[in-house]
């Protein structure tokens, strides 16, 4: 790149979420060649600090411990948070599958070729034989607390290209290569069979489930299953999956499990746009209860209508629904169905049962408020003055509070 021209694309990676300071670096290098020469240097070098083989430990910055980023084995420190001893991914393990040209999001922005071994996941730069720092899983942390840092990659819609698929299980492999989401699905799940761990199911989201009404531009016949949100300063997408809430693809990814959702809100309700506040349960066992609210902002106004059915269809707005979410997953000797719901609960019963004893007093208490409603206390409070303004108030008074109870309802609704 010419010096003359700022290197927007290192810019961009060297302050990645802190568009100020990009902001005012681009309008700083107008003062001359000599700046533009500078800043690129500046941005060069905090690329390379960036990707340079340090302990993912001091690479990484954890905003969010107590949920889905809580600190864990990724293999390479060979300890998890609770000190357990856990072996990091090495080299000389054999490679049973090895997948190459996979773009990876989260922990880093590269092209990785993904390895299964038989104790890790892991992911390799196309020029070396080692492990990349801060990209290596052992498949017994997986689906286990504590939860290690998410690994996020896209999967191609079709095919993998010839010559992209090796490793000991390279025929098993091309027998589920008829579309890469399929053999991925495969090498996952037959890797955490060996490894003890059951099959676990692999969750996507579902138009049916929830779809946005924004239409797409680059994909104008395919319907979005995510809506556009920020937090804080970062702009990222919500996805509504059947098992939760998931927040991406922005450091600090986010997974709200629809079992520790406490409570959902809307707030900042405006014409165009609205807040999404989500609470969620973050105690641990034995511990006393703790809860953290996470505020997606700047929802469209046109998705209110689906992300809302999504919440009532998994009563994230009850409070009762919260605490029988919870008697779930304390519960861990009861029989599940295969979308993880306890069947024959005797503790789920009675919270049932309590949430319809809640729900119908609540019935109750808007009935009495309704029977201890006068509907002429209003007109006796504002009943004095000459007769005259009497006369005028019965000639038309009525209408014109009508018209304006019509006028507040027409504003509560342009509002949501």
């Amino acid at each position: 790149m010419s010096s003359q021209n700022l290197d927007l694309q290192n810019l961009a990676r060297a302050f990645e979420g802190r568009t100020d300071i990009q902001d005012a670096i681009r309008n700083a290098s107008a003062a001359g060649p000599h700046y533009i020469e500078l800043f690129n240097q500046i941005s060069l070098h905090v690329c390379g600090v960036i990707s340079s083989p340090e302990p993912a430990s001091k690479k990484r910055r954890i905003d969010d411990q107590s949920l889905v980023a809580r600190p864990a084995s990724s293999g390479t420190n060979g300890h998890t948070s609770n000190g357990v001893e856990t072996a990091t991914a090495s080299a000389n393990d054999p490679v049973l599958l090895e997948i190459k040209d996979i773009s990876v999001v989260v922990p880093q922005r590269k092209k990785y070729t993904l390895c299964f071994t038989s104790t890790h996941l892991y992911g390799r730069l196309p020029d070396s034989k080692e492990p990349a720092a801060g990209i290596s899983f052992a498949w017994s942390d997986i689906g286990a607390p504590p939860i290690p840092e998410p690994l996020v990659f896209t999967i191609p819609d079709a095919a993998p290209k010839p010559g992209t698929i090796g490793g000991q299980d390279a025929a098993a492999a091309a027998a589920v290569s008829d579309d890469s989401k399929m053999l991925f699905n495969w090498a996952i799940n037959t890797r955490l069979k060996a490894a003890g761990k059951g099959s676990i199911k692999i969750v996507q989201a579902d138009e049916k489930l929830f779809a946005s009404e924004l239409k797409q531009a680059h994909r104008p016949g395919e319907k979005a299953v995510h809506v556009k949100a920020f937090r804080g300063s970062k702009d990222g997408y919500l996805f509504f999956l059947p098992n939760g809430i998931l927040w991406g693809f922005k450091k600090p990814l986010l997974f709200l499990p629809n079992e520790r959702i406490a409570a959902v809100s809307y707030t900042s309700v405006l014409q165009r746009t609205f807040n999404l506040a989500v609470e969620v349960d973050t105690s641990i066992p034995g511990e006393d209860e703790s809860k953290e609210e996470y505020e997606f902002a700047m929802l469209d106004q046109e998705d209110f209508g689906g992300i809302d059915t999504y919440v009532k269809k998994h009563g994230l707005q009850d409070k009762s629904m919260a605490e029988q979410r919870k008697a779930k997953r304390l519960n861990i000797n009861a029989v599940k169905d295969e979308d993880g719901n306890i069947i024959g609960s005797a503790e789920s019963t009675e919270l049932a049962k309590a949430t319809t004893e809640a729900e119908q007093a609540a019935m109750d208490e808007e009935d009495e408020d309704e029977e201890d409603y006068d509907p002429g206390s209003e007109g006796e409070s504002e009943g004095s003055g000459s007769s005259s303004e009497d006369e005028d108030s019965d000639g038309g008074g009525g209408d014109q509070d009508e018209e304006g109870e019509d006028d507040e309802d027409e504003n509560d609704e342009d509002e949501l």
